[in-house]
């Protein structure tokens, strides 16, 4: 994979580049990683057209920053070829990480990217970031991970200019794994158990150096052609995480190893009964396998000093309590 020196993402916005004229596509606007894009983007001199599935949320999400707003589903064609008239580049960060009725691995991860790649290759917008998963791979045993994979192949061999982004887990406020965790600390009084004893690595990195590395990405041609692993300063186990998560909760658990076999059949009952289970047979297996980044580029080629995953940077966990831990299953 490519590799270059960079200098640190600055926190000033950015003179307006040439060559920029055309409006930048981003997918999944609306998220927690596209919110934090779209305005790194914007500050660097982009024109941003976000893509968000609800009108209102992406209103309340993105509404403080100057870009243009589209309502389309990632699964609708029509939807998506209107969004691309004009742009020239996307940014594809839509995903499901928990499979939840019609929103499948296969439909959102894999056969949307093909779509989207088909059309933005007929429109020109030739350069494309690609937001993966680290450890995807279109081999993987875990559906997650295979459907991220097999987008991956296809960006590879869409003849698009691509750069691929591989994150670890990724924190911040509305993230879809501390929050997950934290509304899990909640809704289980005094003991908590801990999957597979809690052994399983990960590398957290921060939503703000991800959107950073992916303006980089795009500012930077000597990108195009290579994936990269992004990953926080250091690995930690699910363990230690979750020690952590508490602490910034300002609360206290029992930490109780348990089997993942042992887990996966009560998993699978509350996935048939609860509308939205805070956690799937799919979430169970990512909590059980290392997620970590030996080759990490966050600093070697972004030029970006990883945030720790301490208590200070999760404060956001306090937020959840056992009422809208409860809310959020319906």
């Amino acid at each position: 994979m490519k590799t270059s020196s960079a200098t640190a993402v600055a926190e000033q916005p950015l003179a307006i580049a040439t060559g920029r004229e055309k409006p930048v596509l981003v997918t999944g606007a609306a998220g927690l990683v596209g919110v934090h894009t779209c305005a790194e983007l914007v500050r660097r001199g982009w024109k941003v057209r976000a893509l968000v599935r609800n009108a209102a949320k992406g209103a309340s999400r993105l509404g403080e920053h100057k870009l243009e707003l589209r309502v389309g589903d990632m699964r609708d064609e029509r939807a998506l070829a209107s969004a691309l008239e004009g742009t020239c580049a996307v940014v594809h960060l839509a995903a499901v990480a928990i499979e939840t009725g019609k929103d499948s691995y296969e439909s959102t991860n894999t056969e949307a990217t093909r779509t989207l790649l088909r059309l933005a290759a007929r429109v020109g917008a030739t350069r494309f970031i690609h937001m993966s998963q680290n450890g995807a791979s279109s081999s993987s045993p875990y559906k997650f991970l295979r459907s991220k994979g097999l987008a991956e192949d296809a960006v590879r061999d869409s003849g698009l200019k691509w750069t691929t982004l591989k994150p670890s887990v990724i924190f911040g406020p509305q993230d879809e794994f501390i929050n997950v965790l934290a509304r899990m600390i909640r809704l289980s009084p005094l003991v908590f158990p801990l999957p597979g004893g809690g052994r399983a690595r990960f590398q957290p990195v921060s939503v703000r150096n991800v959107a950073g590395a992916i303006g980089v990405a795009l500012d930077r041609d000597d990108t195009i052609g290579s994936a990269y692993g992004l990953g926080g300063p250091a690995p930690l186990s699910l363990r230690e995480m979750t020690e952590r998560i508490l602490v910034a909760m300002r609360t206290q658990r029992m930490l109780v190893p348990v089997p993942v076999a042992a887990l996966r059949p009560l998993v699978a009952i509350m996935q048939r009964v609860v509308p939205k289970p805070p956690v799937t047979t799919g979430l169970l297996d990512l909590l059980s396998i290392d997620n970590t980044v030996p080759d990490n580029h966050i600093k070697r080629t972004f030029g970006i000093d990883p945030l720790p995953f301490a208590p200070e940077e999760i404060g956001y966990v306090r937020g959840v309590t056992f009422r809208n831990a409860i809310k959020s299953m319906f």
